[in-house]
């Protein structure tokens, strides 16, 4: 990070300290060596670049903007639809599962994505691994469409495209391939734990942070001072071990990022008064599309600061700023709704006539500042000479209070799995795994211990229940209810239309429910059928089950 000259306390001498114009305007203007900030991006950073050439159709009210959505078991029956669905509709997905070369030959006709042309990653991690779970595979990652299962075939075996398992209709002895416990259950926390801590799924967009995980994004931060203009107020940002907020968990060492030094109007041969730090044009630009506002966890000295944010890669063009006063040494949030900020040259609000609107797609750069000045004419009412001292937690994009809550996990469950040891069930009339549970390692046992979680979460979720899952044609004529009783059959390209579906409605927030459709398994359901009926509206489905719920 670019210090101030030496971290000084005061100003040295009268002259203008040309050393430090010069290592400023290289740290801004010139190559990564001179600033020591790396350029590296990884694969979650540069799709990240992606321009969007159409808006997402999900529904106007998506609250994703243009985030990740996060699918695991993204080669089994359902994940590999919902990843084409999400696709189709203009999101980013990454893709999660075990097997890369399997995933690329299903998802990807065997060759790895383009990051700079595609919405789609692909990634490998094991949810029974928690540190597989890495921050990179959760950077961004607004909401997780969970379709993750325990693998189940035949005792007899099975095809390599998983066939028998696949048909739904024909009975086959089952066997487990894997931990009902580690995948359902332990599986399922782990993904909850990693998105919460690394992803965006809580209704905030990590910006920047002293956890581990993300304490190198600071570096995108250097001063920024009035040396550059003749001045001579000297400031540094670096990363202090203890000055951090007492009790956060998320800094084990308490680190917390340090803006201090020395702001003057005394003057070299020019103009003086302010100091800052500012971010390098950021690549790729920050994307705050769906959100409210920017929020700051700082412990202040009483100054009032500018918050800067820059919507254009001209490094003094137009920027939008607001002023917000600090409590003297007490933490604090610091709220910036976007709608508080004013567009401004410099000094100067920019007048209504020649405003543009704010591109929230496109932020380059973030800086704070304190300054004598505010806008057009007047002065900083807090404002003094000598030294101050602003300390940062975090900072983080938000959503008001008025965004409409949609699920950020979506979880494919199982019909079934409340009824094992269910007092008065006649096991010879329930599917297999109801059955079998047992045999089967506890199966619904542990799928249902993993839908608790999701429930306990805090987040905005659904969990649908699919009844026994066919290769059948989309369309199906479908029944929902709640309390797990039904029994039939329902297609894989239904229960990935629901899930999808289910982002975008606030209707399905909070629901647990089972599905299935009216059709008997003694009567097939091809394409000719699908295409004689009308498109189902899944947000009707969700309407009913609530319906279902409220009752």
């Amino acid at each position: 990070m670019a210090d101030g000259e030496g971290g000084e306390t005061k100003p040295k001498g009268k002259g203008w300290p040309v050393g430090r114009a010069l290592r400023t305007f290289l740290s801004f203007n010139g190559p990564r060596f001179f600033t020591g900030r790396s350029n590296k991006k990884g694969a979650a950073s540069a799709s990240a670049a992606i321009a969007l050439a159409t808006p997402v159709q999900l529904g106007a009210n998506l609250p994703l903007g243009h985030g990740v959505v996060l699918v695991t078991g993204a080669t089994g029956g359902v994940g590999r639809r919902v990843v084409s669905l999400l696709l189709e509709k203009g999101l980013r997905v990454r893709a999660l599962a075990r097997n890369e070369q399997k995933a690329l030959a299903m998802l990807s006709a065997g060759k790895r994505p383009d990051p700079a042309s595609s919405r789609l990653e692909v990634v490998t991690a094991d949810i029974r691994d928690a540190a597989s779970l890495t921050p990179e595979i959760m950077e961004g990652v607004v909401a997780v469409v969970g379709c993750t299962a325990a693998i189940v075939q035949p005792k007899t075996g099975d095809s390599e495209d998983r066939a028998k398992y696949y048909q739904g209709i024909v009975f086959y002895e089952p066997e487990t391939l894997d931990s009902p416990e580690e995948t359902d259950y332990k599986g399922v926390q782990n993904v909850l734990a990693a998105a919460r801590k690394y992803g965006d799924v809580g209704g905030t967009k990590k910006l920047y942070s002293c956890s581990p995980a993300f304490i190198d994004r600071w570096q995108d931060f250097a001063s920024l001072d009035d040396v550059v203009m003749g001045g001579r107020s000297d400031s540094k940002f670096s990363l202090v071990p203890g000055a951090g907020e007492e009790g956060n968990d998320d800094s084990p060492s308490r680190i917390a990022g340090v803006f201090e030094g020395v702001v003057t109007t005394d003057r070299g041969f020019a103009s003086g008064g302010f100091t800052s730090m500012r971010t390098r044009n950021l690549e790729p630009a920050l994307d705050l599309t769906g959100y409210e506002g920017i929020r700051l966890r700082v412990k202040g000295d009483g100054n009032t600061y500018k918050i800067i944010l820059r919507d254009s890669d001209q490094w003094d063009g137009p920027s939008w700023s607001t002023m917000v006063p600090t409590k003297d040494g007490i933490w604090e949030d610091l709220e910036v709704p976007f709608a508080s900020l004013i567009p401004v040259a410099r000094t100067r609000s920019i007048p209504p006539e020649q405003r543009q609107p704010f591109k929230l797609d496109s932020v380059f750069a973030l800086q704070i500042m304190l300054s004598k000045f505010a806008y057009d004419g007047e002065e900083n009412p807090t404002y003094k000479n000598g030294p101050f001292k602003l300390v940062i937690q975090s900072i983080e994009a938000y959503q008001g209070n008025q965004a409409p809550r949609t699920p950020r996990y979506v979880h494919i469950s199982s019909a079934g799995v409340e009824r094992p040891g269910r007092p008065g069930i006649v096991l010879e009339e329930e599917p297999p795994a109801v059955r079998m549970n047992d045999m089967l390692g506890g199966i619904l046992t542990y799928k249902l211990k993993g839908e608790d979680e999701i429930r306990g979460s805090g987040l905005p979720y659904t969990i649908i229940r699919p009844c026994a899952l066919t290769e059948e044609a989309p369309n199906m004529p479908l029944l929902v209810d709640v309390g797990d009783t039904i029994k039939g059959k329902v297609s894989r390209d239904d229960v990935a239309r629901l899930a999808v579906a289910a982002l975008a409605c606030p209707d399905a927030s909070d629901l647990t429910f089972e599905v299935k459709s009216t059709i008997p398994f003694s009567q097939a359901w091809t394409e000719e059928d699908a295409a004689k009926v009308p498109s189902t509206d899944m947000t009707k489905v969700f309407a009913e089950v609530k319906g279902k719920v409220g009752k």
